[in-house]
């Protein structure tokens, strides 16, 4: 069995996460095996009040998880690690002491706010043979996976995924909750964006990427009206629309996670992760000149 540790315990992903891997207080079908969570190490954040942090805290002893003094603390304890911190910002040296020691890591969303850190962390993990994976949860609603294997919708030609786009300036743009859009689109396209263009209001941005084979994708996120998360994709052979089912989201991302944790691969290319960062880094340089072209940097 599997030993994975979590750092930071500001999203409720912690509380879930173990629910679903240690098989407590969830339904059946919301299990995965292969790995359970053996300790936590608290953490701070300059997102989450420190009571709500108690609460997680509290349910996660209530479980029987050990709570240790520091990240480094897990090091000889576990076989791989949940980095869950809410803010993308710290990420990189969260991690880094793991990725050293050539543990499987996945690295909750945001996977980073700046495309430096992103990339510090891929070559860290590259450099210590360490398999390393970080993606929404809606990457992996069963409404993507089977848009993508739908023989009638055929090669994606253009896509438009939603979700809600709630803002923090620990988490600019798209990085705090819209990146539950951002990652459904680059799942039906696939890597290559080159530039975007960003709409930005109050309630709501629109991101218009354009793909180097002439593809074009957007992101809509809300934050007025009512919210959901869904896509349009289009094919060579068909169209499909869909809201997403959230049900089951977590047990499909964590299905992956583990099997990471088992064969030390991931179950993305590191790579797509990375475009994602700059895809959103460059939305935010086009709100911030009038919705001007900005390429991927």
């Amino acid at each position: 069995m599997i030993k994975v540790g979590l750092v930071d315990c500001d999203t409720s992903h912690v509380v879930q996460f173990t629910m679903r891997m240690n098989h407590v207080e969830i339904a059946e079908d919301q299990w995965v095996e292969g790995a359970q969570v053996a300790c936590a190490y608290r953490g701070t954040s300059e997102i989450t009040p420190e009571e709500t942090i108690d609460q997680y805290v509290e349910k996660l002893t209530g479980f029987g998880i050990e709570m240790v003094d520091s990240p480094e603390d897990m090091l000889g304890k576990v076989d791989a690690v949940c980095v869950e911190s809410q803010s993308g910002y710290v990420h990189l040296e969260r991690v880094a002491p793991f990725l050293k020691a050539g543990l499987p890591c996945f690295v909750d969303k945001p996977f980073a706010c700046t495309v430096e850190d992103a990339r510090a962390m891929a070559d860290l993990a590259k450099a210590n043979g360490a398999a390393l994976f970080s993606s929404s949860s809606l990457r992996y609603a069963l409404e993507v996976v089977q848009a993508l294997e739908d023989e009638a919708i055929g090669p994606v030609v253009g896509a438009l995924a939603y979700s809600p786009a709630s803002i923090h300036d620990k988490n600019p743009g798209l990085f705090h909750y819209g990146i539950h859009g951002v990652e459904p689109l680059f799942a039906l396209m696939g890597r290559g964006c080159q530039s975007v263009t960003c709409t930005f209001t109050e309630g709501a941005e629109v991101v218009t990427g354009l793909w180097e084979d002439g593809r074009v994708g957007t992101v809509r996120g809300t934050r007025a009206g009512a919210h959901a998360y869904g896509f349009t994709v289009w094919g060579e052979k068909g169209v499909r629309s869909t809201a997403i089912d959230a049900s089951y989201i977590y047990r499909e991302l964590l299905k992956r996670m583990v099997r990471m944790f088992e064969t030390n691969e991931a179950p993305l290319d590191i790579e797509e992760t990375v475009e994602i960062v700059a895809f959103i880094v460059a939305a935010l340089k086009s709100a911030q000149n009038g919705g001007a072209p900005t390429r991927l940097g």
